[in-house]
């Protein structure tokens, strides 16, 4: 047994379900979401890391699903682009009477804002940090939050106006005894 067998082994049995539920909500399908951990592994473990234990090695694992998404779909657009070269075919019809939830939302985002919004409102990073991960701009991730929460807000029914909420608090002066 190679020396990196037990930690992945490790790491599918503790941590197999939330990777899973992550890739899921940056790919939208289960069947898809099993397939890009899976890539995730090949890829993190067909390099010689050093991963010193689980914890490690599943951050390594979720970092490397997003670049995977994106390239995936860079590669799928280019075979939809060579096949609507050779074929004409009707545009598809979206399934807008069924209900809406946020992962069937989010497949409607394009592969960078959909990883965006996952890495903002799933992972809690800042700008800088989603920049920083997917080698972008901090202006460019704020275009594809904005651009991503307009297209969400009519798909997930948000009607909630953050821009017109203040971004400044009243002060209180209290005197040194605290009233």
């Amino acid at each position: 047994m190679s020396s990196w067998e037990p930690l992945v082994e490790q790491l599918v049995r503790e941590r197999g379900p939330r990777l899973t539920a992550y890739a899921a909500l940056l790919v939208g399908r289960d069947g898809d979401a099993d397939d890009l951990v899976h890539d995730a592994l090949v890829k993190v473990f067909s390099k010689r890391r050093r991963l010193a234990n689980v914890n490690e090695a599943e951050a390594y694992v979720r970092s490397a699903m997003p670049s995977i998404v994106i390239d995936r779909a860079r590669s799928a657009a280019r075979r939809r682009r060579a096949v609507s070269r050779a074929f004409e075919r009707a545009p598809a019809r979206a399934d807008l009477d069924a209900g809406l939830d946020v992962r069937r939302a989010l497949r409607e985002l394009s592969p960078r804002e959909q990883v965006c919004v996952v890495l903002r409102f799933f992972d809690d990073l800042t700008v800088p940090q989603i920049a920083a991960r997917l080698g972008l701009a901090d202006g460019t991730v704020k275009r594809y939050l904005h651009d991503a929460t307009a297209t969400l807000a009519p798909l997930l029914d948000v009607t909630e106006n953050w821009d017109d909420r203040p971004v400044t608090a009243d002060v209180v002066a209290v005197d040194e005894r605290g009233r």
